[in-house]
């Protein structure tokens, strides 16, 4: 039986997990979000396009982030420029389902004052 630390993972397997394994192991999850709310038709379609636009952002950050440790031999978030330019996809991305869940309630808020008049 193995060790449990506090957020009940196994002492061993957290202490060889790195920052890198526990982003390509997200990934899965969320690409099957992204598959359930695409079949299921009912995610606002700007919010549905903002919410893609995050694989952007991941793969964006993934060369970015060997760029820096190369060239620079800092960290992605140590080089400004390259950071902020990442970043930018990570924005554009919360605006776009901001703005998809924005449009849907003024659409939903409409139909009801439609019905009521």
């Amino acid at each position: 039986m193995l060790p449990v630390g506090g957020c009940g993972v196994p002492v061993k397997l957290a202490l060889t997990m790195n920052k890198e394994s526990l982003f390509a192991i997200s990934l899965f999850p969320y690409l099957g979000f992204l598959w359930l709310i695409t079949r299921s038709g009912k995610m606002p379609r700007l919010a549905l396009i903002g919410f893609y636009v995050l694989l952007i952002f991941v793969f964006i950050t993934i060369p970015a982030g060997i760029y820096a440790k190369i060239h620079y031999g800092q960290e992605l978030a140590n080089v400004d420029w390259l950071h902020g330019s990442a970043e930018f996809f990570l924005t554009l991305s919360n605006i776009l389902v901001v703005l998809g869940f924005r449009q849907a309630i003024l659409a939903k808020k409409e139909t009801e004052k439609g019905e009521q008049g």
